[in-house]
């Protein structure tokens, strides 16, 4: 596939500034779109994020000249080529976000022209012994902490858990109904008129402590008797409270063993609790996987810590540091290098949770990726502002 036409402009967004949208094209006239989001929180080891300005300069005067008229036939020939102009280790030449946004372009545009959807595309180049056919878990951020918002709480995301019982068109009709009777208990049990919404759409307020909205979650699971389909999880994203080697929670400085009895209790008290991200900082492994060794049956994720990066992936994964890893596009820089950290998360074992990130955008190739690699959960956020275009594109992928 030839390449002709080139686009590049920043979405604005004041949750997001570094979001930024790449159109990439073959035929005149015709250009795939790749809107790239951005994170608060990230990882010390993944790939640069370079602002617009800079993004703008790099590409104007460096990487368009470097692709137009260039032929590709697959993806992977493509990011190679992206690789040769920017051969550093964490994508600091022409940054991950520029080159993330040209890959998923380029998948788009190659899917176009062989006829294909995007995830048929990805999974023939990438997974073409993928005979799974796992329908992923949501994993969906309702109340919003640490450094998506304002408020008291230090853990980052109170996710609810849903397993589809029959349709995701059904699921997502029960999220957005649990979602709106927890803002409507949220309200009247704090006398409030209306409540804040963080980056990811999850709701925003002070709590008595970081456990009490877990509580209040069970307890609407509960009510709603959807103990079946709905469990809980945490996006700890401990390296935001971590300092001078210890950590800043509640009011006191904790050693990582103090803060793993607080897990500990955690899950003791709340069955539904089924799974913790980043539960420590990434300076931390050992602690992951003292964790992980007495909570076995929980999925104790890797994000911060592995920023899909394949060699990371499997570093932990072979010192059972952790049991599931988050995936992220724009941590890696490419299309191929997101699906080797997949790919090699699958040989270790390991479960995968497709992700977005704070910064969203309303493009939908996550779910895409997703389906094509038969992913064990995605990520979502909250069923609300431009996340819903995501819940829109999973019920008609898989439904």
């Amino acid at each position: 596939m030839q390449i002709k036409n080139f686009l590049i402009r920043e979405i604005f967004d004041s949750r997001a500034e570094s979001t930024i949208e790449v159109g990439l094209g073959h035929a005149k006239l015709r250009l795939f779109f790749a809107q790239v989001p951005s994170g608060k929180s990230r990882g010390r080891q993944e790939a640069v994020v370079f602002p617009f300005k800079k993004i703008r300069s790099v590409f104007k005067n460096f990487v368009l000249r470097q692709l137009k008229g260039k032929s590709f036939e697959r993806i992977q020939d493509f990011d190679r080529h992206l690789a040769r102009l920017d051969p550093t280790p964490r994508k600091s030449k022409i940054s991950g976000n520029l080159s993330i946004g040209l890959s998923v372009a380029f998948a788009k545009a190659l899917a176009f022209q062989k006829k294909l959807a995007v995830w048929e595309m990805l999974r023939r180049e990438f997974f073409p012994k993928n005979l799974r056919k796992t329908r992923p878990l949501i994993f969906s951020n309702l109340i919003n902490g640490g450094q998506h918002t304002l408020n008291n709480l230090a853990i980052q995301e109170y996710l609810v858990i849903v397993k589809a019982q029959k349709t995701y068109a059904e699921s997502f009709r029960q999220l957005r109904d649990f979602y709106e009777d927890l803002g409507e208990y949220l309200k009247k049990s704090r006398r409030l008129e209306r409540l804040a919404l963080g980056d990811e759409g999850g709701y925003v307020l002070d709590f008595s402590n970081n456990y009490e909205p877990l509580k209040i979650l069970e307890k609407l699971i509960f009510k709603r008797r959807l103990r079946k389909e709905f469990s809980l999880g945490l996006d700890i994203a401990a390296s935001s409270f971590f300092k001078n080697e210890k950590y800043a929670f509640e009011g006191k400085t904790l050693k990582g063993e103090q803060l793993m009895r607080i897990y500990l209790s955690y899950f003791l008290s709340l069955k539904s609790l089924i799974s913790l991200e980043d539960p420590f900082a990434e300076k931390e492994p050992v602690e992951f996987y003292k964790l992980r060794e007495m909570v076995p049956q929980k999925w104790i994720v890797g994000d911060d810590l592995t920023v899909t990066n394949p060699r990371l992936v499997e570093k932990y994964a072979q010192e059972k540091v952790i049991n599931a890893v988050i995936i992220k596009p724009v941590q890696n820089g490419t299309v191929s290098g997101t699906c080797q950290a997949i790919q090699t998360a699958r040989n270790q074992k390991l479960k995968t949770i497709v992700s977005h990130r704070s910064g969203e955008t309303e493009d939908v190739f996550i779910l895409h990726l997703a389906k094509a690699c038969s992913a064990d959960g995605v990520k979502i956020g909250a069923p609300c502002r431009e996340r819903i275009y995501k819940f829109n594109e999973l019920v008609r992928l898989y439904d």
